[in-house]
Formats: structure tokens, C-alpha cells, sequence
């Protein structure tokens, strides 16, 4: 752990650097004398004294690494010591999250915020030349704030939010380390018997996360349910048989999120056959991934590449070609190839051309894919092909002009498996790419 404090005290001030410059660039840009970001505020359940899971503003944990107080700001500007305004009340209820010596805390101006409404005393008082960021528009109104949320400074912020550095880098690493422990004792639940209900319960006891910890909802599915995109029910009763499981999960650090995925098979059959097959072909996908290229061109290389597997393991009795332009294919893959992965697991800039904004529209045969942007050094994706057997799907293509390009007797076989998804997270260097899974061993 001393080794990893120390490669973060080292990386981070290059970090803060790097978000100040860009600050200063936007603000002069948009001339703007500095930004208010605010990490957010618990919000009441209707009806109710309890509050929804706190999830901080991922523009404040871009600046520092406290990913879990409500109440606190961040006062910037550019140039001068970024202020801190740390909450921490009086509170005999809850449990109160003190504010320890670490590797970033000498790079604020910290000040206490005992009291969230008194923040306005601690805020600078002529606020017509401040930005707000953040959710609470109605907290920021009430305070003077006219200028909330810009766009044309969220379109900046965005669009640089692609390029890590390698601080952060480092913590993508770490969640990744996190998340692939978790994904090992989850796989051997499910060679145990294991229901998704025990396999969600190893996955988190392994690495000691409660549900609400996780970057998103951990989709733990068993046979047919693989083939749901985003199950998430967890069911308690064991079936019959183990078949097949599908696990998309990841973990945190330090406000960076993992996203991994990964399909197993209880058997040594066909089902691993075509999983061992999509792995290849995530792995090609992987090699693709080159400074200068499209993400969409990627996306729809790796689409034909799926064609000619639907073509290899005879679920289809036409060329890889002709599935595509009957636009069939889709039936079996139909979601985008990856994604931006950093402070949100579906990463934000992922169709800006530019600095300004300007938009990328995905390709029209491909309406789910979350990222068009040009590839560059410095980005982290996720790449994560998959191959389903859906029945409201499936039940289409049967019902259209189309059937008859599909052996249904080998596809039948399949439904009960599911489908297969494989997901690895990847950092973009200039001379090569970084499988950050694999390279964990998973």
C-alpha cells in the first residue's frame, strides 16, 4: 500500500496541474473569473426521512479523491490554490467522515463547513462571475448563481476529460486490480453452484464493497438470463442445472471506475466453443484500437467480424456480407463495441469532435454505439462484444423477410445459454495499448 501512496503522491500534483490549466483556458475563453463545483447533497426518498445512496458530482472528484461528503465545494479559478470547503457538521446521528492528512489535502485552501446552509458565508459573494457545476439547480438559484452549468464550459470539460493522466491512469489500474479479484471469486461461486444472489454476495465480500459501492449495478445472470443486457434481479433459487453465467461488474478507486465482463460455461461444450471463439474477437478488437483511427470504424470492423462467426458456427446459412446488408446481424449483437471509461463508467465526450462540442453522430446502422470520437493516445475504453440469443429478438427476425438466412435448429440449441458478453478495459498509448484485465490475469 506505501508503494501505491507514493506513485500517487508522486503523479497527483501533475494532475492538479494539468486541471488548472485547463481551467484557466476555459475561463479565459469564456471569460469567466472562476467555477463553483458543488459535490452534491443527499437527496430525501419521497415521503421519507431516508435518504437515496450519496453519488458525488464526478466534476468534483476529478479535482481530489473525497468521493463520499455531501455539502462540500470546490472554489477555482485557474491559477490561485483551489479552495476547499470540507462539511463537517455537528452530528450525533451519523457518522461524521473526518478530514485526514493525505497526498492532496497541502494543494487546498481548506476551510469548515459546520452547517450546509451557511456555505454562502464561505462562497465568494459576487457570484455573477462564478460558474455553477453540479445537480442542485435550485440550490444554486437560491444562492445568486446565474451562470449554472454552461455548456460551452461542460462541452471543455468534457471533451478533455478523454485524456488521462497518469494519475489517473494509476487509479484505473487499482480498480481494475479491485475488480478483477472480485470477478475471480464470483466465476468460482458459480463452478460451486453457486445462485446470482451467493455469486453478488462473493463478488462483494471479496473486495469488501457494499452494493452501493459499486460504480453501477452488478448484472449477475445465470443461463437464459445472460441473455438480458442489464439483469439485475439476482435471483435466490438455483436452477436446475448450471449452464452458463454472465458477469458484467467493476469496482472503485478513488472515484475511477473498472468495468469488466466476463462469460463462463459450467461444461466443456459448444457454449465454450463460441465463448473461446468471442474472446479472439475481443482480443482483435483490442489490437485495433490505434491513435488516428475511428472508434466507430472499429465498432463496425468488429461487427463483421461477428457476421463471420455467426457464419463459423452455422447459426446462419448465408455469407458474413449478406447477413450484414439484411441487417440480421444485429438480432445477435445489438449494442455499441465499448465505451470512454474514467470518473463514470459510460464516460463523458464520447461523440465530441472538438472542444466546443461538436457532435459525432454514431453511424445509422449502428444507433447504440456510445463512442465516435477519433482514438487517441491517452484514453481508456472499454471494448465489449458480444453475442446474444434474445428471444423478443430472435422471435423479430423469425416473424420478417429474413428467416430463412438462419439455421433455427442451431440457434434453438443456443437459447438456453443465453448469449455471451466479454468486456476488458484498455488504456490508448501512443506505441501501444494496455489491456489493464488482463494484465491482472483475469
Amino acid at each position: 500500500m506505501s508503494k501505491l501512496i507514493n506513485k500517487l503522491t508522486a503523479e497527483y500534483p501533475q494532475h492538479l496541474e494539468q486541471l488548472q490549466q485547463r481551467t484557466k483556458q476555459a475561463l479565459s475563453r469564456e471569460n469567466i473569473e472562476g467555477i463553483v463545483i458543488h459535490s452534491g447533497q443527499e437527496v430525501k426518498v419521497f415521503l421519507d426521512d431516508n435518504t437515496y445512496p450519496f453519488k458525488v458530482n464526478p466534476h468534483f472528484k476529478h479535482w481530489l479523491p473525497l468521493i463520499d461528503v455531501p455539502n462540500c465545494w470546490l472554489i477555482i479559478n485557474g491559477e490561485d490554490k483551489p479552495t476547499l470547503i470540507y462539511y463537517q457538521p455537528v452530528d450525533f446521528w451519523h457518522k461524521i467522515t473526518p478530514l485526514t492528512e493525505s497526498y492532496w489535502g497541502e494543494f487546498f485552501n481548506i476551510k469548515i463547513l459546520k452547517k450546509a446552509s451557511d456555505v454562502d458565508k464561505l462562497l465568494p459573494y459576487d457570484k455573477k462571475d462564478f460558474a455553477y457545476i453540479g445537480s442542485h439547480i435550485e440550490v444554486a438559484t437560491a444562492l445568486g448563481f446565474e451562470a449554472i452549468n454552461p455548456e460551452p464550459l461542460l462541452n471543455y470539460f468534457h471533451y478533455h476529460r478523454a485524456y488521462k493522466t497518469a494519475y489517473e491512469q494509476e487509479c484505473l489500474r487499482q480498480s481494475n486490480s479491485l475488480a478483477v479479484m472480485a470477478h475471480k471469486a464470483a466465476k468460482a461461486a458459480f463452478l460451486s453452484g453457486d445462485t446470482e444472489f451467493e455469486i453478488q454476495n462473493a463478488y462483494l465480500n471479496a473486495i469488501g464493497y457494499t452494493t452501493n459501492e459499486t460504480p453501477y449495478g452488478n448484472i449477475i445472470a445465470l443461463n437464459k438470463n445472460c441473455s438480458i443486457l442489464h439483469y439485475m434481479d439476482l435471483d435466490k433459487s438455483a436452477p436446475q442445472t448450471h449452464q452458463s453465467f454472465l458477469i458484467d461488474a467493476g469496482a472503485n478507486f478513488n472515484g475511477y471506475a473498472a468495468d469488466i465482463t466476463r462469460t463462463y460455461s459450467f461444461k466443456r461444450d459448444k457454449f465454450a466453443e463460441l465463448i473461446a471463439r468471442m474472446d479472439q474477437l475481443m482480443l482483435n478488437a483490442v489490437t485495433g484500437l490505434k491513435p488516428g483511427l475511428s472508434y466507430a470504424d472499429l465498432h463496425i470492423a468488429t461487427f463483421k467480424e461477428i457476421a463471420q462467426v455467426l457464419v463459423e458456427f452455422d447459426f446462419i446459412n448465408v455469407s458474413a456480407d449478406t447477413a450484414i446488408d439484411s441487417g440480421i446481424v444485429s438480432t445477435f449483437f445489438p449494442h455499441g463495441l465499448g465505451h470512454h471509461l474514467g470518473l463514470q463508467v459510460h464516460d463523458v465526450g464520447g461523440f465530441m469532435a472538438d472542444e466546443r462540442g461538436t457532435h459525432i453522430n454514431a453511424p445509422e446502422a449502428h444507433p447504440f454505439l456510445r463512442s465516435s470520437r477519433v482514438i487517441e493516445a491517452g484514453q481508456v475504453f472499454t471494448i465489449e462484444p458480444g453475442l446474444y440469443f434474445i428471444d423478443s429478438l430472435l422471435q423479430n427476425l423469425k416473424e420478417s423477410a429474413n428467416s430463412d438466412q438462419v439455421n433455427w435448429q442451431k440457434v434453438d440449441e443456443m437459447r438456453a445459454f443465453g448469449g455471451i458478453r466479454i468486456e476488458d478495459n484498455i488504456i490508448v498509448h501512443q506505441s501501444h495499448n494496455e489491456n489493464m484485465t488482463r494484465d491482472l490475469g483475469l
